[in-house]
């Protein structure tokens, strides 16, 4: 397995409720992995500790081959690893355009010494520009480049974020609820272009989901998480069908 993501051991507590109970996996790089279970069952921590927005406790976390353990949000961004929250949140009086530019990182443009040296930049505006545009006609958005972003529907945001990950550099994306707040049909269409980010550009994901019925039919490999522990994970239909899961997160 070619691993872009390893996680070991992670432990992290609040007061005394145990959030995370020594949770170990690995995510395929080139895959879309998908992470379930029911609420409380420590997802968004485990999300939060591998991002660097809290510190686990104990365990570390390797990404693309380098151990990331403690790292800031900011460093851990830095190194291609981008995460987008359930509630989007692009610039709503910037164009839509415009939102995935202002996540083009190293442009010497934005540089106070070498702005006024136009041709110390003005080739690579060009070039975040023509990546831009590529990334929208992927995301069948660029019929709406010019618009506002907040003219955008919940599921076109969604898109606008993914679409700034990948102006960022990312090399894996994680998602939080991708489908939540939009109706099902917006939802299929986000899943789909996810799938062609994947396939196109090589992009992996990892995205925490509860609309199992929608994002079935997308992902490669399934975790599911109870009580702050991994209880599964395989192949979707085969962790879906796990009596422990269908015990501990469908109620069954």
């Amino acid at each position: 397995m070619d691993s872009i993501l390893r996680v070991e051991k992670l432990t992290k507590a609040f007061g005394g409720v145990v959030a995370l109970a020594g949770i170990s996996l690995n995510v395929e790089r080139g895959l879309m992995t998908m992470l379930i279970g029911p609420n409380g069952s420590g997802k968004t921590t485990l999300v939060n500790c591998i991002t660097g927005f809290y510190h686990q406790d104990e365990g570390k976390i390797w990404f693309d081959g380098k151990e990331i353990t403690g790292w800031t949000p900011h460093k851990v961004y830095g190194l291609g690893l981008v995460r987008t929250f359930q509630m989007p949140q692009p610039f709503p009086k910037l164009t839509v355009l415009e939102n995935l530019l202002t996540a083009y990182g190293g442009n010497p443009g934005e540089s106070f010494l070498r702005a006024p040296l136009r041709g110390a930049w003005l080739n690579q505006e060009e070039k975040a520009t023509e990546m831009a545009f590529r990334t929208l006609r992927l995301l069948d958005l660029d019929h709406l480049w010019n618009a506002p972003a907040s003219n955008l529907s919940g599921g076109q945001m969604k898109l606008v974020e993914a679409g700034r990950a990948i102006m960022s550099g990312a090399k894996m994306i994680l998602m939080d609820e991708p489908a939540a707040g939009i109706n099902p049909k917006l939802a299929q269409e986000v899943f789909f272009h996810l799938k062609e980010m994947k396939e196109k550009m090589g992009v992996t994901f990892f995205i925490i989901e509860h609309r199992l019925e929608l994002i079935l039919q997308y992902v490669d490999y399934a975790y599911a998480m109870a009580r702050g522990a991994i209880v599964s994970e395989g192949k979707p239909k085969e962790v879906l069908d796990d009596p422990v899961v269908v015990e501990s997160y469908l109620g069954g």
